[in-house]
């Protein structure tokens, strides 16, 4: 690996946006951590970009790396302290929750290249999946509807629908039955 050839592939507008996101993220969105102001965060969170429902809840404490690269369902939940490093897109569905201290990072870098280059890979949650406590999600993976993670899974390849896994890595434990 030769660091010295590395160059950052955003643009001056991505820079530029992503430094007034963290000034705004700082001054009017995570002060206001009351639940009183849900509907406030997901304003400032439209506002850049972000395509949200407004039915969806956002933690004050949530961190957000590009909000133009979050897509979050109808009653959907990003917890306490949930981290999106959303360089790549993360798409989340509908009734999905997003547990305390969850890692969503959709990019990564070609350790078989020379200059490193960063790679976006998107993030896919379906409807009704629970990601539970301090859980990872790696880039490009896809979670299938009505899945549950659970909690500090480390998540590297896709989610089959209704299976329920955990581990580093990750492994079926078993599918969901519902009656």
């Amino acid at each position: 690996m030769d660091l010295s050839t590395y160059s950052h592939s955003f643009s001056l507008k991505n820079k530029i946006s992503r430094l007034i996101w963290n000034f705004a993220r700082l001054i009017i969105f995570r002060p206001f951590a009351s639940r009183f102001f849900k509907t406030w965060r997901v304003l400032v969170l439209k506002c850049f970009g972000a395509k949200i429902d407004w039915s969806a809840h956002v933690y004050a404490s949530v961190k957000v790396w590009a909000p133009w690269n979050l897509e979050l369902g109808k009653n959907s939940s990003l917890g306490p302290k949930v981290d999106c490093y959303n360089q790549g897109k993360i798409s989340i569905g509908d009734n999905t929750i997003i547990s305390q201290k969850a890692y969503l990072c959709a990019s990564t870098h070609d350790y078989t290249k020379k200059d490193f280059p960063l790679l976006l890979k998107p993030i896919t949650i379906g409807n009704g999946v629970w990601i539970a406590a301090d859980a990872f999600i790696a880039p490009g993976v896809s979670v299938e509807n009505y899945s549950v993670i659970a909690a500090r899974s480390v998540v590297i390849k896709d989610v089959e629908e209704n299976s329920i896994v955990g581990g580093n890595p990750s492994k079926l434990i078993k599918f969901r039955s519902f009656e």
